[in-house]
C-alpha cells in the first residue's frame, strides 16, 4: 500500500509540473513551500479516486489559499 501511494504521489507531482511547465524538482519544491505533498500523503485514499485534472485544480487552490502565485 505505501509503495501505491509513493507511486501515485510522484506521478501526481509530475503532472503537477506537467501542467504548470516546471520541472519536477521546482513542482515539489513549491507542493512541500506549501504543504501541499503532506495534504496528498494525508488524503491519499480519497484523492487516488479521483482525476489527476482535479487533484491539480484542488492542489493549486489549496497553495493558492496559504500564498501559492500559481493558476
Amino acid at each position: 500500500m505505501m509503495k501505491d501511494k509513493i507511486k501515485y504521489i510522484v506521478a501526481l507531482i509530475a503532472e503537477f509540473a506537467s501542467h504548470y511547465q516546471l520541472t519536477d524538482a521546482q513542482a515539489v519544491r513549491y507542493l512541500q513551500q506549501y504543504h501541499a505533498i503532506e495534504l496528498c500523503d494525508k488524503h491519499y485514499e480519497v484523492m487516488h479516486t479521483l482525476t489527476f485534472r482535479d487533484n491539480i485544480e484542488s492542489l493549486t487552490t489549496y497553495c493558492k489559499r496559504r500564498g501559492g502565485q500559481l493558476g
